[in-house]
């Protein structure tokens, strides 16, 4: 293919990607009643199914402090069209993450035909491993980092006389920014195998740097939470976790690397003899 046909092939499939993103931000903007009192707003209330977890482990484990039974705070809206653009672009967001899996799927079709036999048969399940490690990221951001984000800052106070009345947009960015903040976190096992099938890590030398991965897991951890040890420290441990995940993940991958390389190696000395 031309480099122009390489460009008429690259529009349908952003043109493809974009009517699914529309379709699924148009069914959001209709869904306006699920969409905010259950999805948007649901951190915001103290019957929220995270604090209501929280409050039972709480229970159990005799720490009553657990226990979430309010949330401290107000949402406004101070602008005139205020709900109306917030409903569009919530519904535009919601609608990029609902057809990020389409969107990825129609990205990798059009990269997948550029890669090598050994490369394409190397990336199987790429779609679906990056799909699911991001709705897993969603999830945890959604209801573990969120949640925790969302009551610390709203029940934090310099003095009791003054009232938590946030903001829509602001209450809505801390949401979306710990949510899709976590979704692509969560993609370190994958970005760790590409890597490793390309030779540009091994685990080697990710167990060589875990001293200073870790250092840049809390940073990251504390930029997308608030200034709360808890919260920073829950974030944390999955990325660790994911991490460690990495490690073996890049080790089954240079095995197999060696593998073939003495399957390769083999192949020759046959031939040549």
């Amino acid at each position: 293919m031309s480099f122009i046909d390489h460009l008429e092939a690259l529009r349908w499939h952003i043109i493809r990607s974009a009517i699914s993103i529309v379709v699924f931000a148009t069914a959001a903007f209709f869904a306006k009643d699920f969409l905010f009192h259950d999805l948007i707003l649901g951190p915001s209330r103290a019957d929220f199914w995270t604090y209501r977890m929280f409050c039972r482990f709480g229970q159990w484990i005799g720490a009553p402090d657990l226990c979430m039974d309010k949330v401290g705070f107000i949402i406004q809206n101070r602008e005139m069209s205020g709900q109306l653009t917030m409903h569009i672009s919530t519904s535009f967001m919601v609608g990029l993450v609902l057809a990020f899996p389409y969107t990825f799927w129609e990205i990798w079709r059009f990269i997948k035909p550029g890669l090598y036999p050994h490369e394409q048969k190397n990336s199987q399940g790429a779609v679906f491993f990056v799909s699911v490690l991001f709705a897993l990221g969603l999830l945890f951001g959604y209801y573990i980092a969120a949640p925790l984000s969302i009551n610390f800052l709203a029940s934090y106070t310099v003095d009791p006389t003054i009232e938590n009345q946030i903001d829509l947009q602001s209450y809505l960015s801390t949401l979306t920014t710990m949510s899709i903040s976590t979704a692509f976190v969560f993609e370190l096992p994958m970005i760790v195998f590409f890597l490793a099938k390309a030779g540009l890590i091994t685990p080697e030398i990710m167990r060589l740097y875990r001293k200073h991965a870790i250092v840049v897991i809390l940073i990251v951890a504390a930029v997308i939470t608030p200034p709360d040890i808890s919260a920073q420290i829950i974030v944390t441990i999955p990325i660790l976790i994911l991490y460690e995940l990495s490690i073996n993940i890049a080790r089954v991958v240079a095995r197999g690397r060696t593998a073939a390389l003495n399957a390769q190696l083999a192949e020759n000395d046959g031939v040549s003899s």
